[in-house]
C-alpha cells in the first residue's frame, strides 16, 4: 500500500472512529510514549534487559510499531505533509549523503 493512501485511510479512521484527531501537542506526547513502548520490548527482547517476572502484558512489537506509524501518519495529516513525497526526498538525500560513508566504515564491513 502506498504512504498517501496510508494517509487516507487514517483519516478515514479518525473521521469515522475518532470523532478528530488529538491535537498536535497530544498527538505528540502519544508518539513519545508509543516510542517508549518499543523501546522496551527491544530492550528486553533483543538487549541485555531483563524481563519482570510478574509482568503479564503481552508484548507485541508489530502492534507497538504500528502504534508508531499511525500517530506519524496523524501528525502528517494533521500538518499538511505528502509522506510519500517527503518521504523520497528524504531517501534521495541519504543516498547521496551515506553512500560512501557507510561504504568507508570498517565497523559495517
Amino acid at each position: 500500500m502506498e504512504i498517501k493512501n496510508l494517509q487516507k485511510l487514517v483519516h478515514n479512521w479518525i473521521v469515522n472512529y475518532g470523532i478528530r484527531y488529538f491535537d498536535i501537542l497530544t498527538n505528540t506526547i502519544l508518539l513519545s510514549e508509543e516510542v517508549g513502548e518499543v523501546s522496551r520490548i527491544i530492550a528486553r527482547n533483543y538487549g541485555e534487559q531483563s524481563k519482570k517476572q510478574n509482568c503479564k502484558k503481552n508484548e507485541d512489537l508489530g502492534e507497538e510499531l504500528s502504534d508508531v506509524l499511525f500517530i506519524i501518519i496523524c501528525l502528517a495529516n494533521q500538518t499538511g505533509i505528502d509522506l510519500e513525497k517527503s518521504f523520497h526526498r528524504k531517501l534521495e538525500k541519504k543516498k547521496i549523503r551515506d553512500h560512501a560513508r557507510h561504504h568507508k566504515n570498517k565497523k559495517l564491513k
